[in-house]
């Protein structure tokens, strides 16, 4: 396993090796950071019986602790995931490389030329649960752009990631930089995250990816800029005008495909004009799936009323405001549009939401006032992901507005510095 479990207790030691890594990243051509994501995937490939073996341990123990299906889900890492991961570290070698790209060129009345280079952040600190795929996901996003990294995953994937992390360095060595580049921290005790979120000295930003109690830690604790958002309470509007047999599959799709992450359908919004034929026929079709409805009283008189199938149960005080992770959908009925825009507003995590319309009024509507990370009109929310963007893989997908907002790739883990190109000049 890795060998920076030996210093898991000086957060300063990783920190301060962390940003030494992080500076000769920042100088290497692109050819030299495609090359150890080459040897990223060849490791993941050979040595994929032991990463798999570890992983089984992780969750044999999660299943023996009462986790739940949708967190062993998260948890779990299979051939085919692992052949995933390698082929997508594969694909970020030949995404755009946005480092070192020039723009915004300017020429000033004295003469002097100016113009905005990007360049690597520094060193992210990234603290996530339940999901080892994070792992690769983040260092292939942070080699490719040059930045290092300290890894903070959860208590539940010790084993998985303490794996990962030492086929990553072993991919670092191999291509002659530095193993401190990708450190993980594997010592489980919660304090470290909050002395991690204040080594401002070392980390230039942080990413929480876990539940709600998380980001809020890291908002309150942290002296270094942090990246909030994968909170997904996500939204699907099936407009008057909607196409009903079209929106059951899109409706489908966003529920079932993959329930336990953040992009996946929490509530379902139903004009009452199409609400009769509408609910019934989405029902039945989530009942293949084992989906359990939570109604507020207009879609709970309409699906008590049909032979659908479905288990359903009046929806409670707080449903509205669950991310569910798991195969429960809430449901209501609304009266118009701008009501559907309204619920949204009110309960949306401004991750992902959608409308499913034939109206383009409505859809430009819809558009224009939900104020979302990603807004989708008859389409599925499981869209917002750095590989179904084309971004590759993904660090995060934030909600919040400033650097950046939706899944993060690479050019949103650079940022740039101005180059002021002079003959002497001096200011006046």
């Amino acid at each position: 396993m890795s060998t920076l479990q030996t210093e898991r207790l000086n957060l300063t030691a990783l920190g301060r090796a962390a940003k030494a890594a992080s500076r000769t990243l920042a100088t290497l051509p692109a050819a030299r950071r495609h090359a150890v994501l080459a040897a990223l995937a060849d490791e993941l490939e050979r040595r994929a019986d032991e990463l798999l073996a570890q992983n089984a341990l992780d969750v044999d123990d999660g299943r023996a602790a009462g986790l739940s299906e949708a967190l062993l889900d998260r948890l779990l890492l299979t051939p085919e995931r692992l052949a995933g991961l390698a082929a997508d570290t594969r694909r970020v070698i030949d995404l755009p490389d946005p480092v070192g790209r020039e723009y915004d060129h300017r020429t000033l009345p004295n003469g002097m030329r100016l113009y905005k280079r990007r360049v690597p952040i520094g060193v992210l600190g990234v603290i996530y649960e339940a999901r080892p795929n994070v792992t690769i996901d983040i260092a292939t996003l942070c080699l490719k752009t040059g930045n290092a990294a300290l890894l903070r995953g959860g208590s539940e994937t010790l084993r998985s990631n303490l794996a990962l992390v030492d086929v990553i360095q072993a991919a670092l060595e191999r291509t002659g930089l530095p193993r401190t580049a990708i450190q993980y921290i594997g010592d489980p005790d919660r304090a470290l995250v909050t002395e991690l979120l204040r080594l401002d000295a070392y980390v230039d930003m942080i990413i929480p990816r876990g539940g709600a109690g998380l980001h809020q830690l890291c908002k309150e604790k942290s002296t270094i800029p942090v990246i909030t958002g994968g909170i997904g309470i996500c939204h699907l509007y099936v407009d008057e005008s909607a196409d009903l047999e079209r929106a059951v599959d899109v409706v489908e799709n966003a529920k079932v495909q993959r329930p336990s992450v953040c992009n996946a359908l929490d509530t379902l919004l139903v004009h009452r004009s199409v609400a009769a034929t509408f609910l019934p026929a989405v029902a039945a079709r989530l009942a293949r799936h084992g989906v359990e409805l939570r109604a507020e009283p207009a879609a709970l008189e309409i699906l008590q009323a049909g032979t659908h199938g479905a288990s359903v149960t009046p929806a409670g005080l707080y449903d509205f405001d669950q991310e569910w992770l798991s195969l429960v959908l809430g449901v209501k009925v609304v009266d118009t549009l701008d009501e559907a825009i309204a619920h949204i507003q009110e309960h949306s995590t401004g991750h992902s939401d959608g409308i499913l319309t034939t109206n383009q009024a409505h859809a430009a509507r819809f558009i224009d006032a939900v104020d979302s990370a990603a807004v989708y009109v008859n389409a599925s929310t499981r869209f917002t992901d750095g590989g179904q963007f084309g971004l590759g893989a993904e660090v995060a997908v934030s909600t919040q507005k400033l650097h950046a907002r939706g899944p993060m790739g690479l050019e949103e883990l650079t940022t740039y510095k101005w180059i002021g190109i002079g003959d002497g000049h001096v200011r006046a």
